[in-house]
């Protein structure tokens, strides 16, 4: 029984992603994700008490994957510039992954102050990341300028997912260069 709930919880979060991806949160509703998933709708309810739990748990379940593949990029560089660029590079190649998109498309306004800590606090993870490395580059404020670095890859995310005019590997190497510029003072 435990594993069939698993199973149908995976598969709950699964939709969601799909949902999230293609129509942002409007389309993330409790009847899609019955339909989805081929549940009743008051089943949906045995497995979250609303949007903003299923938009929670994604972010528990996705958002650590996310982040130990932009770490394992940052690991195989071999110096503190290559591991700030291998940050930046990460996190917008992912851009296209749905969870990813999933993750973007939650508005956090629709969440309870305890959802929007955590994802707060995991963007916070992400963000410490690199500041070691701007540390070693002799950045002189470089948790300041790890928020920075995310600010330019958040601008350069939405202008890829907007479908600017520019190819989205135009907008990673904009991206890369002022952030490596901008790190080295």
């Amino acid at each position: 029984m435990a594993e069939h709930r698993s199973m149908q919880r995976a598969a709950l979060l699964d939709a969601a992603r799909s949902l999230l991806s293609e129509g942002g949160t409007e389309a993330l509703t409790f009847p899609a994700l019955a339909e989805r998933t081929g549940l009743a709708r008051s089943s949906v309810y045995e497995y979250f008490k609303s949007r903003a739990g299923v938009v929670e748990e994604l972010c528990a379940v996705d958002f650590p994957v996310w982040a130990a593949e932009v770490e394992a990029g940052m690991a195989r560089a071999a110096t503190p510039e290559g591991k700030v660029e291998a940050y930046v590079r990460e996190q917008l190649a992912l851009v296209g992954d749905r969870r990813h998109r999933a993750v973007v498309a939650i508005s956090a306004s629709e969440l309870d102050a305890g959802a929007r800590e955590k994802i707060r606090a995991a963007h916070g993870g992400l963000v410490a990341m690199i500041v070691e490395a701007l540390g070693e580059m002799g950045h002189g404020q470089p948790r300041l300028a790890a928020m920075l670095v995310q600010g330019v890859v958040d601008a350069a995310v939405r202008r890829i997912e907007l479908g600017a005019a520019e190819e989205p590997d135009v907008i990673v190497d904009a991206a890369v260069g002022m952030v490596l510029r901008g790190v080295q003072g």
